[in-house]
């Protein structure tokens, strides 16, 4: 039997970006940059020194994360990163742009602030679930040192162990063979717009909720908690256009990453999820909130399958295989990028609504942990992006927004209030 580990002989000197991160240094600008920030909140503070050993000791075993991005003449590649991480007091400015030739030229960055140890990762790296499995493993040996005796098991790896092959797998070069490609939306949606902040500034607003609450209320209604809130957010945005009085109304709809790792047998760590549209058009007529509930479920029910989520890899391959694609050098690839991002970037999305789920470490290990925060940057266009997690009975709902007016996450929490939900908020700014 093949062993699923990395040997001294087959350790990578370089490998390909995975088919969902090619995109992304192409679409990183001085204005955007796809990050992904992770947080936890311990229940002591953060010892900055030991904070830093932690993470050199886990960096081996993410051999996928503790990477460099190169330029090569037709696509971009990763080698091996050999210098040490820095670990840095947090700032006032989450998420902003990753520059390749800065942090000793890694793609992730490791804060501190008071109890919060805080992972920002270029989404070109892993996605969600990867930087929950990096950031929980990384913590779970800090606490280590510190004398607790916190055992391995869920997102917690064995840093002692080889990595395992599969977790360098492109999950998606390997399930994308439906032989129909996935359309996708094309129409622009509606936008909360406004007075902008400035740049690399974005509020961000967390609401601290009962799990078990939040499941109840959900349960009630037939529905999924993530079901339930992509609901809400639509809902908040349908009477957000009302009243602004247009003439025409545009369709609101919520994008939701799907971690494909559920319905398919792989243990990568690097990116394999996709996104789903869900889409309402209040040119129909009025909606109750009920009648949003329905439809936000009935349709990611009826598209969140194998043999759908198959589709949407050939469609995502498919640019990647073409034969005129792989000719055009790099250089070209990155301005066509750029430029079709700045015409369209977020205008077939309203919002984006990402529920990372539940974070699980050895009960030892949650001992020592308050709660856990997961959000996406901020848009570009989009008012209002919303990232979920949930540890123990709390789960976070944080919302990022690039504009002054934070009517969005000021509806959004006051509705589940109104439903009996209690909420906690924390932000950087009074809402």
């Amino acid at each position: 039997m093949k062993k699923n580990t990395l040997t001294q002989n087959d350790n990578r000197t370089w490998f390909k970006l995975d088919n969902a991160a090619k995109i992304f240094p192409g679409q990183n600008s001085a204005t955007w940059s796809n990050i992904i920030r992770t947080s936890v909140n311990l229940k002591e503070n953060i010892d900055p020194e030991i904070l830093s050993a932690a993470l050199k000791r886990c960096l081996p075993r993410f051999p996928a994360i503790a990477v460099q991005i190169k330029r090569g003449f037709f696509w971009y590649y990763f080698e091996p990163n050999r210098k040490e991480p820095i670990v840095k007091p947090d700032i006032n400015n989450p998420c902003v742009r990753i520059k390749y030739n800065e942090n000793n030229r890694f793609l992730f960055r490791i804060f501190y602030y008071k109890n919060r140890i805080s992972l920002e990762a270029f989404h070109a790296l892993t996605d969600g679930y990867g930087c929950a499995v990096f950031l929980s493993t990384v913590t779970a040996e800090y606490l280590r040192i510190k004398g607790y005796d916190i055992p391995c098991g869920g997102m917690v790896l064995d840093i002692n162990e080889p990595p395992k092959a599969s977790e360098l797998e492109d999950s998606f070069a390997k399930y994308a063979t439906s032989k129909v490609k996935a359309k996708r939306p094309a129409l622009p949606t509606y936008h909360r717009t406004g007075e902008k902040l400035p740049k690399h500034i974005s509020i961000m607003t967390s609401g601290y909720i009962p799990v078990e609450k939040i499941k109840s209320i959900s349960k009630s209604h037939g529905v999924t908690i993530t079901e339930y809130l992509a609901s809400v957010l639509v809902m908040v945005h349908i009477k957000l256009q009302k009243e602004e009085n247009l003439r025409k109304q545009k369709e609101v709809s919520i994008q939701i990453p799907v971690n494909c790792r559920n319905l398919f047998d792989s243990g990568t760590l690097r990116n394999f999820s996709v996104c789903y549209s869900v889409r309402i058009d209040p040119n129909l007529g009025e909606y109750t909130f009920e009648e949003i509930l329905r439809q936000v479920s009935l349709y990611l029910r009826y598209t969140n399958n194998k043999k759908h989520l198959q589709s949407m890899f050939a469609a995502n391959m498919g640019l990647e295989k073409n034969p005129i694609m792989r000719i055009i050098p790099l250089i070209i690839k990155d301005l066509a990028i750029g430029i079709s991002f700045s015409l369209t970037a977020e205008h077939t999305t309203t919002s984006l609504l990402t529920n990372l789920g539940k974070i699980c470490v050895p009960e030892k290990m949650a001992d020592y942990i308050d709660s856990y925060i997961f959000m996406p940057s901020p848009g570009k266009v989009n008012g209002g992006r919303v990232g979920v997690v949930s540890f123990g009975n709390t789960m976070t709902v944080t919302f990022t927004n690039i504009y002054n007016n934070t009517a969005i996450e000021r509806d959004f929490f006051r509705f589940l209030v109104k439903q009996g939900i209690p909420v906690k908020i924390e932000s950087n700014r009074n809402l």
